[in-house]
């Protein structure tokens, strides 16, 4: 499966195609995984010693994984990209230093030495 629990992900198909929501269960033997916000269904309680009265609730059903797609996955790797150019433009390279300026910083260093 290429999804994995908290990515977020736009549904492609069915009655919610077009929503996005984030992945809060997979299942792996039936290939599923359960969108928040997603594909809500309701469920009939029925009474126990629990609960006296029975209820209809509304719960997040499970749908098939090809029917999703990651959507973040695309806006953090341009963050990441972008972080990483600004790191390479702030570490500037190192200005080498040529012959003539070796020879002129030794000089001063030689006449600081003479004048102390």
């Amino acid at each position: 499966m290429k999804v994995k629990v908290g990515d977020n992900v736009k549904v492609l198909a069915g009655k919610d195609k077009g929503k996005e929501g984030r992945i809060l269960k997979t299942i792996k033997k039936d290939n599923k995984v359960v969108v928040e916000g997603i594909n809500i269904v309701k469920k009939h309680i029925k009474p126990n010693r629990m609960n006296e009265v029975g209820s209809i609730v509304e719960v997040e059903a499970p749908i098939h994984a090809s029917n999703v797609k990651v959507v973040e996955a695309k806006k953090a790797e341009t963050k990441k990209a972008k972080a990483t150019k600004d790191v390479k433009e702030e570490k500037a390279p190192k200005a080498t230093k040529t012959k003539a300026t070796k020879t002129a910083t030794k000089t001063t260093k030689k006449t600081e030495k003479k004048a102390s």
